[in-house]
């Protein structure tokens, strides 16, 4: 009998397990990559043997389909045969967290990997990040230039062992190295390199650590203010890098949903309350923690004084992390910790936070990518996203795949990581390299729409554009497998089918189409882009309406008050909140996107519903601009952080209400179960519980994101799927 495996199949130690098995059951036959497929020809006892292989599945592999074909080939043994080229609609295994056993190994004296940092079995270590073509064998990864020790090839071949055919193997002799290096490129040498490492960083140096899938940036806890000088961050919250759970409590309140979360082998940076490190996250009530996820990182903190780490993404803000040693220099770091391993696809941290069970990713990457969704079309769609946040999409064998995290699309960098991350899933993905259509943003000034005219025009294909919000809703459903919802969707700015920035939207949206039922008040964006980085421009225009000016006074004021009528319109509820935040003097210097809106969450978090507003209501247009006119009454003196809180929160907490309420109407007239939350405003928690609770006393249903990201990065799924279902079917 001939078995086809279909999922994640490759680089997990499936074939091994299969091996195991069918020795312990004295089958015949043979097993062998096939592309994205495993091959297994058995003699009898498939029954048996299907239920054994899902009984013994490696822990990070995943079977979605298995294909049953007679095959009446007699053999004299069971063995492993070489790769041979297939399908190539291929499910590669993300990148995974050093397991128990390798990590005891690496503490060892008596082993030969002891303190070795690259230290991997069939069920951890690398995968995505150095896989640069399939079927999955060591010649296709970027280990393929270490050539195995005769200690690594015996256990390569030993099928009792657990390194019996893992791809990626090696040891000191045969494995990649570290150097450390000086500022001035100077190589320091190898001998003792993570303990000298250890001790530049115990004496406050800053450094840049060469790592998996792209380079951090580090620092001791004590150099965080230089940090920021130096790095030209002032306020954006940092990563931190725990030595163990243990530590990670004394920094911060931590549920058992996120201390699963952090020890999963995926080890993404989880956002937790804050107990301590306000200098990591100034203004913010949660801080990113993470645990080491390689060898070297437990090394390294076997040696530290220190039991924490700033371990930030080694790029400039919104660009392509860095991976070249090259580039690594230009940062003038204090000392570097490079090895000599080439990475073929950069791969960012994962960036997440929980509600209510559900996964809310600010940022999918690492551990999570290019894990796929399934869909109901089988065609070939690209989709680049939107501008900020971006990570494109492509789909094949009815399933989306998704890019690692991107970054800011402006940035010219980003754009050819954004293309490199494209054709390496379309490469994956396809024997015969063509795509049938791309889809891009409605918004003319992104980025990312050069790239899909590209593609369109290298494959001759049609190029569509999708309505922002609708791709967030649309992402929504295909999260949760439904044909329709109505969606608020709630975010900073999203070019609007009507020629005005949308953000505050509730869309009944399906795959078809979509219908706008309700949305906030315009309100001027006062000099166009200069107000989404300077708050007080929004409060200027929202007060000027009622005839009243605050932050600009004299010839400013003259100036401005001329541009208002000239400004363009949104709907954004990202951009009330950035107005709410100023006005409160929460947040009027935005350094970093979203800054005004997120020091407004922690606010929002301690707030009460103490103060009543009246909400005009008009055709499924919620009044805002009228609320801050109450909310500029009822305050007459300054405020406490406490009464800060009970303003911020009651003035959310009735607008937001009354945008749920217009989604719960129209569901309930046309017989829609569910109310759906998308959009970069869905990740502030107390607003989200605000939703939750209106819905939840509906006795509709609320949905939520859990694999797909809630803002930006969720768009291309989004795009993918609508044209996938509307035209390509």
């Amino acid at each position: 009998m001939k078995l086809i495996f279909k999922g994640i199949v490759q680089g997990v130690g499936f074939r091994p397990t299969i091996f195991r098995i069918a020795q312990s059951m004295d089958l015949k036959g043979y097993v062998l990559n096939k592309g994205a497929e495993v091959e297994v020809v058995i003699d009898r006892n498939e029954e048996e043997f299907i239920k054994e292989v899902k009984k013994q599945l490696p822990p990070i592999a995943k079977i979605t389909e298995i294909k049953k074909n007679v095959d009446t080939r007699c053999f004299k043994d069971f063995k492993i045969l070489h790769s041979k080229k297939g399908s190539p609609h291929s499910q590669i295994p993300a990148d995974v967290g050093i397991c128990d056993s390798c990590l005891k190994e690496l503490f060892d004296k008596t082993n030969k990997r002891y303190s070795f940092p690259f230290t991997n079995c069939t069920v951890c270590g690398a995968r995505y990040s150095l896989i640069k073509d399939i079927p999955y064998d060591r010649e296709r990864t970027s280990m393929d230039e270490f050539k195995l020790c005769k200690s690594c090839l015996e256990e390569y071949k030993n099928p009792l062992d657990k390194r019996y055919h893992a791809q990626t193997i090696s040891c000191p002799k045969c494995g990649p190295i570290y150097h450390l290096y000086d500022k001035n490129k100077k190589d320091l040498g190898s001998n003792d390199v993570i303990k000298r490492f250890a001790e530049k960083l115990d004496q406050d140096k800053i450094s840049v650590i060469k790592s998996w899938g792209g380079m951090h940036l580090c620092c001791n806890l004590d150099e965080i203010s230089r940090f920021r000088i130096w790095y030209n961050r002032p306020q954006k919250a940092f990563a931190v890098m725990v030595k163990d759970l243990k530590t990670a409590k004394k920094y911060s309140e931590i549920t058992s949903d996120e201390e699963k979360l952090l020890k999963s082998n995926a080890r993404p940076i989880v956002l937790v309350k804050k107990k301590k490190l306000e200098n990591v996250s100034p203004g913010l009530d949660t801080i990113g923690l993470f645990l080491p996820y390689t060898g070297l990182h437990h090394l390294l903190f076997n040696f530290l004084k220190s039991d924490a780490l700033v371990m930030n993404s080694a790029n400039a803000p919104g660009e392509a992390m860095i991976t070249s040693d090259e580039e690594a220099f230009s940062i003038n770091a204090d000392f570097y910790l490079l090895h000599n391993r080439h990475i073929p696809n950069r791969v960012d941290d994962s960036v997440v936070r929980i509600w209510n069970k559900n996964r809310f990713f600010l940022r999918k990457s690492r551990g999570f990518v290019p894990d796929p969704l399934p869909v109901e079309y089988d065609t070939h769609i690209l989709s680049v996203g939107a501008g900020e946040n971006i990570c494109g999409a492509f789909s094949s064998d009815k399933n989306i795949f998704s890019t690692q995290y991107i970054g800011n699309s402006k940035y010219y960098s980003t754009i050819v990581f954004l293309e490199e991350a494209l054709n390496h899933l379309i490469s994956l993905n396809m024997k015969k390299q063509s795509i049938d259509a791309a889809v891009m943003d409605l918004h003319p000034a992104y980025e990312t729409r050069h790239v899909a005219k590209k593609y369109a025009e290298e494959y001759n294909v049609p190029i569509f554009e999708v309505q922002h919000h609708w791709a967030h809703a649309a992402s929504l459903l295909v999260d949760n497998m439904l044909d329709e919802a109505v969606v608020l969707t709630l975010d900073g700015l999203g070019y609007g089918s009507d020629g005005n920035f949308w953000g505050g939207e509730v869309l009944y949206s399906n795959f078809q189409g979509f219908e706008r039922i309700g949305h906030l008040e315009n309100i001027s964006l006062l000099g166009g882009d200069a107000a989404t980085h300077d708050p007080r421009r929004l409060v200027y225009a929202i007060f000027k309406k009622f005839g009243k000016e605050i932050f600009f006074k004299d010839k400013k004021a003259e100036i401005l008050s001329k541009l208002i009528d000239k400004s363009p319109l949104s709907s954004s509820m990202g951009r009330v909140l950035d107005a709410l935040s100023c006005y409160l003097d929460i947040c009027c210097d935005r350094t970093y996107d979203g800054e005004p809106a997120m020091k407004l969450e922690k606010y929002l978090a301690l707030g009460k519903p103490r103060y009543s507003f009246d909400v005009d209501i008009k055709d499924g247009v919620v009044g805002t601009v009228d609320v801050f006119r109450q909310l500029d009454e009822k305050i007459k003196k300054s405020l406490s952080d406490k009464e800060k809180a009970d303003y911020a929160y009651s003035f959310v907490k009735r607008v937001t209400d009354e945008l749920t309420n217009i989604a719960i109407d129209y569901a309930r007239d046309k017989c829609v179960k569910y109310i759906g939350l998308s959009g970069g405003v869905s990740y502030n928690i107390p607003l989200t519980e605000m939703v939750a609770e209106k819905v939840n006393k509906s006795g509709l249903k609320l949905v939520v994101h859990n694999n797909v990201p809630n803002g930006d990065g969720g768009i291309s799924i989004g795009q993918n799927t609508i044209i996938g279902n509307k035209f390509m079917k």
